[in-house]
């Protein structure tokens, strides 16, 4: 809570209003049945009151407004009341501003006005122990103690409240904005991934679909047309049974379509098949496809089996890269190449000629590489893609380094 700027101030809140009115009508019906606190004191005229409870009043309609200037003009007021008559209700409208001044006003205030109260209440006590030694003076500084200490903590502790709410308002809308921010980008890296499972598990179906049915309209042969049918029919097939699992996946992923157990991941093991399936494909291209696993037992580099996302990683940049050069390579080997980095990082390599043709044998999405890259970026590896100089001439070299399992353990 914080005063408000003196632009802020101007016409009176209507509850305000209310108090001030209430209060002066009591006071001047009290000051007409002559029920006061007594006679006017240091020879001041008893009419005086009515002026004091005028100017209470007025502070009254300040109270939320302007809780210090209110109060600034009701503490004079008061100190005119008591020595005039002393009306309850301007007492009464005083107490209510000391409160006010504590719960609207500055935060500054709001810990000076209490400590004050105190300070004002003690000095009391003091003076008419001092000066009027008689067993009322302990009626008196409760009385005291009633117009000033009670009030201003009164308005301390339920600021001390308001303010507490309004932190945990805040703390609350910034939790919602926090999750609502966590679930947009869940969302977000949910949708990239399903578009990167579903291009990688079917791009290559379509891709080998697309290129046996141009060769098959493009050969004038019963029987290679026949083949290029049954090719397009087994992609058909295994596209298909792909698209039921992935989508059995999303509709429930503890569930596959066939079986109430969880879908087996692909794995570099199945890479063996892949690349039998690329040579059926690419062989009326003039592709062949060599795997070259330095990881086996026996081999220079042979190292830690890779954790599964590191795994899955691998085996869809394989895939995405074969179905690449099916689309793009000119004829000549396409060579796919497995190895641990001496630092235990898996590294997978695919060389394939490069064409330097305007497009590609069938039409694509243009977002294999960018599938890649963001699948070597999840795990912190190293991506690269491109054309590169070599003693056989230029070829298309994709690299990607993954981090091993100890490397993402410590992430």
């Amino acid at each position: 809570m914080t005063a408000r700027p003196l632009a802020a101030v101007g016409r009176p809140h209507r509850l305000d209003v209310l108090i001030a009115g209430g209060g002066l009508l009591g006071g001047v019906l009290l000051w007409a049945m002559n029920l006061h606190g007594g006679p006017a004191r240091l020879g001041l005229p008893p009419s005086l009151t009515l002026v004091a409870l005028g100017a209470m009043s007025v502070a009254e309609l300040l109270r939320r407004t302007a809780p210090m200037a209110a109060l600034a003009l009701a503490v004079p007021a008061l100190v005119l009341d008591i020595t005039t008559g002393t009306l309850v209700a301007t007492v009464l409208m005083f107490t209510d501003v000391v409160y006010a001044a504590v719960l609207y006003g500055p935060a500054a205030a709001a810990r000076r006005i209490p400590l004050h109260s105190v300070l004002v209440t003690v000095v009391t006590a003091v003076a008419l122990t001092a000066l009027w030694q008689n067993p009322q003076v302990v009626t008196a500084v409760i009385g005291v103690a009633l117009l000033t200490v009670a009030p201003a903590w009164t308005g301390l502790i339920i600021r001390n409240h308001r303010d507490a709410a309004e932190s945990a308002r805040l703390r609350a809308e910034q939790i919602a904005l926090l999750a609502e921010r966590d679930r947009t980008q869940a969302v977000a890296g949910e949708r990239a991934r399903m578009a990167r499972e579903l291009h990688d598990m079917v791009a290559n179906h379509l891709s080998a679909i697309a290129i046996h049915a141009t060769a098959a309209q493009s050969i004038d042969d019963p029987s290679a047309t026949r083949e290029a049918l049954g090719v397009i029919r087994e992609n058909s097939v295994q596209g298909l049974a792909e698209m039921r699992r992935l989508i059995g996946l999303l509709r429930d992923p503890k569930t596959t379509e066939d079986a109430q157990e969880p879908a087996a991941t692909p794995t570099l093991d199945g890479l063996d098949a892949l690349l039998g399936q690329a040579r059926a494909h690419g062989t009326s291209s003039g592709l062949s496809f060599v795997l070259e696993d330095a990881r086996r037992p026996g081999g220079t580099d042979a190292g830690p089996r890779p954790t599964a996302p590191a795994e899955l990683a691998a085996y869809r940049i394989v895939q995405e890269s074969l179905t690449n050069a099916l689309k793009h390579a000119a004829p000549g080997e396409v060579r796919v190449r497995l190895a641990h980095e001496r630092g235990g990082a898996l590294t997978v390599t695919v060389r394939s000629p490069f064409a330097d043709r305007p497009g590609p044998r069938v039409p694509g999405t243009g977002t294999g590489l960018v599938g890649m890259r963001e699948r070597t970026a999840l795990l912190g590896g190293a991506f690269e893609a491109g054309p590169v100089s070599g003693p056989a001439g230029r070829v298309w070299l994709v690299r990607a380094a993954l981090p091993a399992a100890e490397e993402e353990e410590q992430r």
